[in-house]
């Protein structure tokens, strides 16, 4: 009777050491994945922010009933470093020796003569509709809406901004004209508050 043979492999246990050494391992490769995803993500948002759009909030209420304070949207940044900043637009704006964002309305162009006289606005002497204010919130305020604005004219790089909330705006009548590179975005995409949704300009 021929006998056979048997064989039992016998398993062997991970020594702790080794347990302990693949969970760092593991955690290494872990945290520089975050790591990697966290600089890849910052690196696209500041790439967005500076050469695409930008992430606004309105603070006040000086481009109401237009936006309203609190707002939460997106700007253009694209067409600023384009140039192609139009009359009307909504303007982003950057006060570095107040640190200080404002948005407003672009009125003005350079090497323009910006005037107001009875309320109704005056470009290089000639009278310009504006389309863009709501009448019954204008009419509301009688004849003290807009003040008579001296005529101004722009230098090359310097644009005339206003709130569309006239009297309760601090703009160009308070800063004067707002030179090209304090232009950070135009145009206003708004998501929040849910009513308001849509472009306001772009």
């Amino acid at each position: 009777m021929s006998e056979t043979e048997v064989k039992t492999e016998t398993k062997t246990e991970s020594k702790p050491e080794t347990k302990a050494q693949e969970k760092q391992e593991t955690f290494w490769e872990e945290a520089w994945d975050f790591i990697k995803t966290l600089l890849i993500s910052m690196a696209v948002v500041f790439l967005l922010s500076q050469f695409v759009v930008r992430p606004i909030r309105v603070q006040g209420s000086s481009m109401y009933p237009t936006l309203e304070s609190n707002s939460l949207g997106i700007a253009n940044v694209y067409s600023v470093k384009a140039n192609d900043i139009r009359r009307f637009d909504i303007a982003i704006i950057y006060l570095p020796d107040k640190k200080e964002y404002l948005v407003k309305r672009v009125i003005g162009l350079p090497g323009e003569t910006v005037q107001y006289t009875g309320g109704t606005l005056y470009i290089n002497g000639t009278a310009t509709e504006e389309p863009f204010f709501d009448p019954d919130y204008v009419k509301s305020f009688g004849s003290g809406f807009m003040a008579d604005v001296e005529p101004i004219t722009l230098g090359a790089e310097e644009y005339y901004c206003l709130g569309d909330n006239r009297p309760a705006s601090r703009d160009s009548r308070y800063y004067g004209p707002f030179r090209k590179d304090t232009i950070l975005a135009k145009g206003a995409f708004i998501f929040f508050p849910f009513r308001d949704f849509g472009v306001k300009s772009w």
